[in-house]
């Protein structure tokens, strides 16, 4: 009960109660002349009825704009309440305006009742504490009940303000407490706001994997061409100089390709925008060079193209060079040195068929952290409606996917 969070819910409160204040004195104007009295802080009653009147005023001015960001960030800082259960903006629809209202007189009706305890019940309860000690106490004109006259009630005194400082901290902790348990349905988020909050980390998490894959398709397709490519030019570096001439201007080209590709994703990063607006490789630009690039080792690579790849959707032909690549950069990784690779490209019944195969030489064994590409792959197709299969068949590792030519998905926003 007397934690740092119940300290902080008790200021939380005790600014609750100097917000009121301003209510509360212009409650005093208008009860005064109902009551006829002139001094309405003099009487108790007439007290509470200005406190009475100044809470209605306090919801008319909870409609400001700024009410529901301030009491949130109070609460969350002052209340411990989690920020994510918390709406950080303006209230706008009439229920958020109601519930902010309703927040809002709570807040300060609250926070009145514990600030008037807080500054009226401590010095009473140091009265009663040192009444007994001090007799010069008992003889002030503090208003006294007579009660106190007796020897039994001097020593019951400070047992009474004790337990009147027990009944402050007690009031102020669950006072504190249904504040926080409340605020999140008052001032939190509707059903409406949390599912546009859903839908935005969604949308933000899909741009994560899209980049992520474009990173790792193109990225890392291109350090297992170089690598092989500058092994192979080192074992024949003093035997074959046209061959290792060849293999460092496929380095080269790789190398340059990849930087482009890598800086257009990082401005992506950069820039905040869609995934979709990096360019990306295609089937119709670049086929003919990813080949090449990865014959550049020696590597037997034989392709078959029975597509027009010019007449192929954008996107379709975009995700499909992203696989081509990745089914290549596989058997780099995996097939032997100078096994051969085999790459069909065929439209066939409505689909666009990619195969890559190559001899398994071994057992197939995962890197570190491996998997991720074949998961790409699988991705991509997934999100054109297509399917994706890969794993050993007989003594060939086969990759095959199929993505529909036509459709919403294949005829999406490149």
């Amino acid at each position: 009960m007397f934690g740092r969070r119940t300290r902080l819910r008790w200021i939380h409160l005790i600014l609750g109660g100097a917000l009121a204040m301003p209510y509360v004195l212009v409650g005093t104007v208008i009860v005064g002349p109902v009551s006829g009295s002139a001094n309405v802080f003099g009487s108790f009653p007439l007290q509470l009825a200005s406190f009475a009147v100044g809470l209605p005023l306090a919801a008319v001015t909870s409609l400001f704009p700024l009410t529901r960001p301030l009491e949130s960030a109070a609460v969350r800082w002052l209340g411990g309440v989690d920020p994510d259960r918390l709406a950080g903006t303006p209230a706008r629809t009439r229920g958020e305006k109601g519930r902010t209202a309703a927040w809002f007189t709570l807040h300060l009706g609250l926070g009145g009742i514990i600030a008037g305890m807080t500054l009226a019940l401590p010095p009473f309860a140091a009265v009663l504490i040192l009444l007994p000690v001090l007799s010069a106490l008992r003889g002030s004109r503090l208003g006294l009940p007579e009660v106190f006259d007796h020897t039994w009630a001097l020593l019951l005194s400070p047992v009474a303000g004790a337990l009147s400082l027990a009944a402050l901290a007690g009031c102020a902790a669950g006072c504190g407490a249904l504040l926080a348990r409340w605020a999140p349905r008052l001032l939190g988020p509707t059903a409406q706001d949390r599912l546009a909050a859903a839908e935005a980390r969604a949308a933000d998490l899909a741009v994560r994997n899209r980049l992520a894959r474009e990173l790792h398709d193109s990225v890392g397709h291109a350090l297992s061409a170089v690598t092989l490519q500058a092994g192979a030019a080192r074992r024949v570096l003093d035997s074959d100089p046209e061959f290792v001439r060849e293999a460092l201007a496929a380095i080269e080209d790789t190398t340059r390709r990849t930087v482009g590709e890598l800086d257009a994703v990082l401005g992506v990063l950069r820039a905040g925008d869609a995934p979709g607006t990096a360019p990306a490789p295609t089937l119709a630009d670049d086929l003919d060079g990813l080949l090449r690039r990865t014959r550049a080792d020696g590597r037997r690579v034989r392709a078959t193209v029975a597509a027009d790849p010019e007449k192929l959707p954008v996107l379709v032909s975009r995700e499909a060079y992203r696989i081509v690549q990745e089914g290549l950069g596989n058997a780099l990784r995996h097939g032997g040195e100078r096994a051969a690779v085999d790459v069909r490209v065929a439209v066939a019944g409505g689909h666009l068929e990619i195969t890559v195969e190559n001899p398994l030489t071994g057992p197939r064994q995962s890197r570190p952290g491996g998997g991720h590409g074949l998961r790409g792959v699988a991705d991509r197709a997934r999100l054109l409606g297509g399917t994706a299969t890969a794993g050993p068949a007989g003594g060939t590792w086969r990759l095959h996917v199929r993505l529909p030519i036509e459709g919403p998905a294949a005829g999406g926003p490149a």
